[in-house]
């Protein structure tokens, strides 16, 4: 029995159910070491700008501990919201073979990082260079990651823009395993006929014409969502037989009623917890995430949207859209904030009723390649990797 442990900043809906499936496999003995207790109990979420707390269960299946975090401020915003001094006392105790990192952008992590030596150190991320950065500034932050980089042993990469990412800070593609990012697929794609219903019965709640075609997008009201690009979009294309909904909430929610307010078939719904997801994206026939910049470094609420058999519309800056757009197959990229092009994607997507619902079946065909079994495969690859490599030095 291998005994594995994960370090990650809080629990997250995405990730705890692949917690679950890791622990489930046989040989991996997990442990996850949490450094914020964000998301279990309720919480203000400065994103959607309300209390918090998720209606799944984050931490059932596996094992884990919260290690004390005595920052004054905590959370992920800052480098200090990870202050947790006993963390490499707590991992050490567990004797893991190895160390998944999720994340080294905090003070407690980078402590970790540059003192561990115990066990071989693997890393998990998802940034991309997709929004390129110049500079003498670049060129600092590009040695010191490239440093950094030096430290893991195997990387798992869940996506090729994020696998070209690691590239470029000189991690050998030997030490590169595919883990893609992935949803909780079954929970998303079960009970389809009820899902439907529910959806229908809401989308008559929000007052949408049983006979539109519903433009969803669903997330934080927040400036790298571009969402204003997509309102000005709907408006351009002048879609008679379309509606526009906007699910979330957020610090730009005034802002983009305000921008959407003389358009009679644009509405606007409330944040929706977990279990209300499935219904969100079935109410929508077309997905659209139109983020600006590098920090959506993949966008899950497009995989979710998918498990509905939606198609999708993506921006350039979008992580995921190399690996789970094709254009015209299931769905469509336009350049970042080009709102003539956003809107010619649009017109384009609900010219054929037809089209588009072949669409979602691919879409659905996907998605199916990126779930929890697919990125467990990667992380036990690259874990046999670690064996190898042992293997080679003692001979």
């Amino acid at each position: 029995m291998k005994k594995l442990a994960i370090i990650t900043s809080h629990p997250i809906q995405y990730n705890a159910p692949w917690y679950r499936d890791v622990a489930a496999q046989p040989g991996i003995d997990l442990k996850v070491f949490y450094l914020w207790d964000f998301g279990v109990k309720q919480t203000i979420d400065p994103g959607f700008g309300h209390a918090l707390t998720w209606d799944i269960p984050l931490l059932d299946g596996y094992a884990h501990e919260f290690v004390p975090n005595v920052s004054s401020t905590p959370g992920t915003m800052h480098f200090m919201g990870m202050q947790n001094p006993d963390l490499s006392r707590r991992v050490r105790a567990f004797d893991p073979a190895a160390v998944l990192m999720m994340t080294y952008n905090y003070a407690s992590t980078h402590r970790f990082l540059w003192s561990w030596r115990s066990s071989p150190l693997l890393f998990r991320g998802d940034s991309h260079r997709l929004v390129p950065r110049v500079g003498a500034k670049e060129w600092v932050r590009r040695g010191a990651l490239t440093l950094l980089m030096r430290r893991f042993a195997a990387f798992l990469y869940v996506g090729q823009a994020n696998r070209r990412y690691f590239l470029h800070h000189g991690v050998p593609a030997s030490r590169l395993f595919f883990a893609p990012h992935s949803v909780d697929n079954a929970r998303f794609a079960g009970q389809r006929e009820a899902t439907l219903l529910a959806a229908t019965a809401w989308r008559r709640e929000l007052g949408l014409a049983d006979d539109d075609t519903v433009i969803l997008s669903a997330g934080k009201f927040e400036p790298k969502k571009n969402l204003a690009v997509l309102i000005r979009a709907f408006m351009q294309a002048d879609l008679p037989r379309a509606s526009l909904l906007l699910v979330g909430s957020g610090p730009q929610e005034q802002e983009l009623r305000a921008l959407a307010a003389s358009h009679p078939k644009i509405r606007f719904a409330p944040f929706q917890n977990q279990l209300q997801m499935p219904r969100t994206y079935a109410a929508g026939d077309l997905f659209v995430l139109p983020s600006q910049g590098a920090s959506e470094t993949w966008g899950l609420a497009v995989n979710e949207a998918m498990c509905l058999s939606r198609p999708i519309i993506v921006s350039a800056d979008v992580g995921c859209g190399e690996d789970l757009v094709r254009p015209r197959e299931n769905g469509l990229i336009f350049p970042t904030g080009d709102v003539a092009a956003l809107a010619r994607c649009l017109t384009e997507a609900l010219a054929d009723r037809d089209r588009l619902r072949a669409w979602g079946e691919k879409s659905f065909e996907i998605v199916a390649r990126y779930s929890y079994t697919q990125t467990t495969a990667g992380l036990v690859r690259a874990l046999a990797s670690l064996d190898g490599a042992r293997t080679h030095e003692a001979a």
